[in-house]
């Protein structure tokens, strides 16, 4: 089970927006990449700001909107007669450089290890490489879970909350890390494994 499979629902919210941007001549590669340049952007713009708290209180409203962004650019390249070669590459490679942008201002914040959250980090992309590669073994995109791109949103959105509202974080929750690492190596194993299963 992922976030993941409530995007459909997600997707009916946004079509007549969508339709609007097609009409005002938006593609689907300018979204993409403006949600790349702002997750980028906000991802430094938090870790220089560290020790300040309040600017994590941005990562959780800017993953909900960047869910949206996401959501529209596959939108408009679907059912709008935007898809391309490049945008292929564009939304996968933009998806996992703004993802490490957004997780890295948590590796500076205690009790937060820089070695776990870099860890996931590096998972994050793997299991995203293994749902790209299902096509090459003859199977789909492969998305599942347990720990996919919108449920890592929904961790580090809720992370970002904590910390900015909250004057210290327990010491428990550095074992987060090492929990969402777990998560990921299963995703990927779930991503191999299923792509397998589809492609024979």
């Amino acid at each position: 089970m992922s976030i993941y499979e409530l995007k459909p629902k997600f997707q009916a919210l946004l079509r007549p927006l969508t339709a609007a941007l097609a009409r005002a001549g938006v593609t689907a590669n300018q979204v993409t990449i403006a949600a790349a340049v702002v997750s980028v952007a906000l991802g430094l713009f938090v870790a220089v700001s560290v020790p300040e708290r309040w600017p994590f209180l941005l990562i959780p409203l800017w993953m909900f909107l960047r869910m949206a962004f996401n959501a529209i650019d596959g939108l408009l390249a679907r059912e709008f007669g935007q898809k391309s070669r490049l945008g292929a590459y564009l939304n996968e490679l933009t998806d996992v450089i703004s993802d490490a942008a957004l997780y890295l201002p948590f590796a500076l914040v205690p009790p937060f290890s820089p070695l776990w959250t870099g860890f996931v980090i590096v998972l994050a992309v793997i299991s995203e490489f293994a749902g790209v590669l299902g096509p090459v073994a003859g199977a789909s995109r492969r998305y599942d879970g347990p720990m996919g791109k919108s449920d890592r949103a929904f961790v580090f959105g809720a992370l970002g909350l904590w910390i900015g509202l909250a004057d210290d974080l327990p010491d428990w929750v550095a074992y987060v890390m090492p929990l969402l690492a777990a998560a990921l190596v299963w995703t990927i194993v779930n991503r191999v494994r299923n792509g397998l299963r589809e492609g024979t």
